[in-house]
C-alpha cells in the first residue's frame, strides 16, 4: 500500500518517534507564524526563554487582529511587536498588509515545509502542501529558538473529492458539508487529506477555504496535494521556483476514509451559534439579515470578492443590511480594485474596510443584539463578535452576496443563472517591500524591546502542590470555546499584553462573577468541570493564563481540544478526563475535590488518578494524557519553570 501525503511530510521532518496514530513524535518545524493577538506573548516567552536569534528558515509576526487604535493600547503592542522583531531576528507584517494566512500564502508558504503558528487556522497553508500546524504560543516560542515540535501522531483522514461544483457554490460549501457530516469534533486527532479527482477543479485559494476551517473540525491540520494548481499560485505570485510537486502515492492507504461528489454539493449555512450546526440555505431561507460582511481568513481569496462583485454589479443592497467589505491582503485589495470590482462594491453600497481581521475577532462590526449577521467567517461561537446576545452565521460569498441584495438569507440559485466573474489577473500586483526583514544578527543584538506601560512580564507561575484540595468554581457544558474563556473583541483583546488586566474578563461571557470568587479562594485555588471538546476554538494561550493567575489548579473533563490541552499543561494547570461519564453528572458547583500524591499520582505508569469529592465522600477514577515531560511541566508550574530548571535555555 502507498503512503499518503501528510505521512510522507512527517516522516520527511520526523526528529524522534515512531508516527504510528497515538504514539508520541517530534518534528522539525521549518517556519513559524504568530499574529498580534498571540504574538505579545510569544515574544515575551522568547524573552524569558533568553533566545538570542531565530534559528527556523523564516519566522514571520503579523499585525492583523487588533487593528483599532480606539486608544493608546494596540499601537503600543504594534510597536512592542516591531521591535521584538527586530532583537530577535524575525520578519514584519505591519497593521494593514493583511491577515496572517493569506498573506503568509503569498509571500512565504512553501510546498513541503512545516509550520507552527500560535494561531488555530495555521492549517490554511496546507492548501499549498505544506504540514501547518496551529499550536499555543510557548510551541512557536520554542519551535523559533530550534526545537522541535511535539505532538501524538494523528490519524489520517482520506477525503476522495469526485466531480465539479455546481454554479452558485464554491468551496466554503464544501468544508460546510464536512462540518455538517461530522461536527465540530469529527476531525480531532485526524489530519484531513483531500485527494482525488475533484482535487484538480479547485485553485489553491479554493483549497485555503477548506483547509482553513479544518479548524472547525478539530483536526490537527489538513493537507491537499500540491500540483499544477499551486504552482499556477505560485507563478502569479512570483515564486514558481519555490514549486515541488507533491502528492501521495497512488494506492495510497488512509486510516480513515470519506467521499463527496462535488456535483452533489449544494449551498449551505452553520446557524448560530456554531459552525457544526449546517443546514441547507433553503431551510434558511427568508430569516431577515441585518448584516452581511464578507472576507476574512476562511475566504480570503480573490476570486471570493469577485463573485460577490458580480452578484451585486449594477443593484444595490437592501436598505436594512449593513453590507461589509474586509480585504484579506493589500495585495488582494489592490488586485481587486485594478479589476474595478471594488468600484462596483462601492456602487452596490458596500462599506469597505482595511485589511485584516477585524469583525471575524469582535474588533469592530459588532451586531446589533437579536439580529441577524451572516458572514463568510470561520467561527460563530457565542459572543464571538463582540455583542453578548449575537446571532451569527455562516456562509459563502454567494450566499452572502444574494441575502445582502435581498435582506433575507437567501438561496443564491434563486437569482436565476450564476454572473460571469471579471478575469481574475494572471500576475498579482506582488509588493514584497511592505514586508520588514530580519535585522542582520550583528545589529539585532543592539535593539532593546519597546515596552510601552499595558505590556506586562509573564507571571512566574509556583509549583503544583502535592496535594491539591479546592472548590468547584464552574461546571461547564460541551464545547465550551477559548472564546468563552478568555473573550476576544474590543473591551478585552487590548490587554492582550498585560495579563493582571486580562484576568478580569475570564469566564464573564459564563459567569460574570468568576475573577472575584477566585480571588476568594486563591489561597487554596479552585477546579473547572467541564464537558466534550473543552477550549475548542482559537489558539489563544490567554484562556489558560489568565484562568491560572487567578488560580485555576486543575480542569476535569469529559474531553480536550487539542490546542487548549497543551497551553494548559504549558502553564502548569492539571487536565484530567472522566473514565466513567456519569461521574460529570455527579459533580456539583461548590464541592471541594482533593487530589492526593499528585508527583507519584501522575508519574505512575497507569495514566490514571483518583480525585475525592470531600463535600460528597465519593470516589472518583480520572485519566490524563500527559508525556513525562508534560508532567514535569505541570509540576514545576509550566513549561518555562521547567526548561529554566534544567538549564535547557542556556545558550538559545
Amino acid at each position: 500500500m502507498g503512503r499518503n501525503l501528510a505521512r510522507k511530510l512527517i516522516e520527511e521532518h520526523l526528529v524522534r518517534g515512531e508516527p504510528e496514530p497515538g504514539a508520541a513524535v517530534e518534528l522539525r518545524v521549518d517556519q513559524t507564524l504568530t499574529q498580534d493577538a498571540t504574538g505579545t506573548l510569544v515574544m515575551q516567552e522568547l524573552e524569558a526563554l533568553g533566545l538570542d536569534r531565530a534559528r527556523t528558515e523564516v519566522s514571520v509576526q503579523y499585525v492583523d487582529h487588533n487593528l483599532l487604535q480606539s486608544d493608546e493600547k494596540n499601537a503600543e503592542d504594534h510597536l512592542f511587536l516591531q521591535s521584538a522583531c527586530r532583537r530577535f531576528g524575525l520578519w514584519f507584517s505591519k497593521a494593514g498588509n493583511g491577515v496572517s494566512h493569506p498573506t503568509h500564502m503569498q509571500r512565504f508558504g512553501v510546498p513541503g515545509k512545516t509550520l507552527a503558528g500560535s494561531d488555530s487556522h495555521t492549517c490554511a497553508a496546507g492548501s499549498l502542501g505544506m504540514l501547518a500546524i496551529g499550536v499555543g504560543g510557548l510551541e512557536v516560542a520554542t519551535a523559533i529558538a530550534g526545537q522541535p515540535l511535539r505532538l501524538r501522531m494523528p490519524e489520517i483522514w482520506g477525503v476522495r473529492l469526485t466531480g465539479e461544483l455546481p454554479p452558485w457554490t464554491s468551496a466554503k460549501d464544501v468544508i460546510l458539508e464536512m462540518l455538517r457530516r461530522h461536527g465540530v469534533r469529527g476531525g480531532l486527532n485526524r489530519i484531513v487529506e483531500y485527494h482525488g479527482p475533484g482535487v484538480a477543479t479547485l485553485s489553491a485559494m479554493d483549497r485555503h477555504v477548506i483547509a482553513n476551517m479544518g479548524a472547525e473540525l478539530g483536526a490537527t491540520t489538513t493537507v491537499f496535494p500540491a500540483d499544477d494548481a499551486v504552482r499556477e499560485f505560485l507563478r502569479a505570485e512570483d515564486r514558481e521556483d519555490d514549486f515541488r510537486e507533491l502528492r501521495a502515492d497512488p494506492a495510497a492507504g488512509y486510516d480513515v476514509t470519506d467521499h463527496i461528489e462535488l456535483s452533489t454539493v449544494e449551498p449551505l449555512v452553520a446557524r448560530p451559534s456554531s459552525p457544526g450546526d449546517v443546514v441547507p440555505v433553503r431551510e434558511a431561507a427568508g430569516t431577515p439579515v441585518n448584516q452581511v460582511v464578507i472576507g476574512s481568513s476562511a475566504n480570503p481569496g480573490l476570486r471570493d470578492f469577485a463573485i460577490a462583485a458580480a452578484v451585486l454589479r449594477g443593484k444595490q443592497a437592501d436598505h436594512e443590511v449593513s453590507l461589509d467589505i474586509n480585504p484579506s491582503s493589500r495585495q488582494i485589495f489592490a488586485d481587486l480594485t485594478k479589476m474595478g470590482a471594488t468600484a462596483e462594491l462601492i456602487a452596490a453600497g458596500a462599506r469597505i474596510h482595511q485589511a485584516g481581521c477585524l469583525g471575524c475577532i469582535g474588533m469592530g462590526q459588532a451586531p446589533a443584539a437579536g439580529r441577524n449577521s451572516l458572514r463568510t467567517f470561520p467561527r460563530n461561537f457565542p459572543g464571538r463578535s463582540g455583542t453578548p446576545d449575537d446571532s451569527v452565521w455562516l456562509c459563502s460569498p454567494e450566499t452572502a452576496a444574494a441575502s445582502a441584495l435581498t435582506g433575507v438569507i437567501t438561496d443564491p440559485r434563486d437569482l436565476g443563472d450564476a454572473p460571469p466573474v471579471l478575469d481574475l489577473p494572471e500576475k498579482a500586483m506582488v509588493n514584497t517591500r511592505m514586508l520588514v526583514p530580519p535585522l542582520p544578527p550583528e545589529e539585532a543584538a543592539r535593539e532593546d524591546l519597546v515596552r510601552g506601560p499595558n505590556i506586562s512580564t509573564l507571571p512566574d507561575f509556583p509549583p503544583l502542590p502535592d496535594r491539591v484540595e479546592a472548590p468547584v468554581l464552574l461546571k461547564l457544558g460541551d464545547d465550551v470555546s477559548t472564546d468563552e474563556i478568555s473573550p476576544a473583541g474590543a473591551r478585552a483583546l487590548p490587554y492582550r499584553s498585560n495579563v493582571p488586566k486580562l484576568a478580569e474578563f475570564t469566564f464573564t461571557r459564563l459567569d460574570e462573577d468568576y475573577p472575584a470568587r477566585a480571588r476568594e479562594v486563591a489561597d487554596t485555588g479552585h477546579i473547572v468541570v467541564g464537558g466534550e471538546n473543552y477550549g475548542q476554538g482559537s489558539s489563544r494561550e490567554h484562556a489558560a493564563i489568565t484562568p491560572r493567575y487567578l488560580g485555576l489548579r486543575a480542569v476535569v473533563a469529559k474531553s480536550f481540544a487539542r490546542i487548549h490541552w497543551q497551553n494548559l499543561a504549558n502553564f502548569g494547570v492539571l487536565a484530567l478526563e472522566f473514565t466513567e461519564p456519569g461521574d460529570y453528572e455527579r459533580i456539583e458547583p461548590g464541592d471541594v475535590l482533593v487530589l492526593d500524591d499528585l508527583p507519584g499520582a501522575l508519574h505512575a505508569d497507569h495514566p490514571e488518578v483518583t480525585v475525592r469529592n470531600q463535600s460528597k465522600d465519593e470516589r472518583y477514577r480520572l485519566r490524563h494524557r500527559l508525556s513525562a515531560e508534560q508532567v514535569d511541566a505541570v509540576l514545576a508550574g509550566g513549561l518555562i519553570p521547567r526548561l529554566a530548571r534544567s538549564g535547557t535555555t542556556r545558550g538559545w
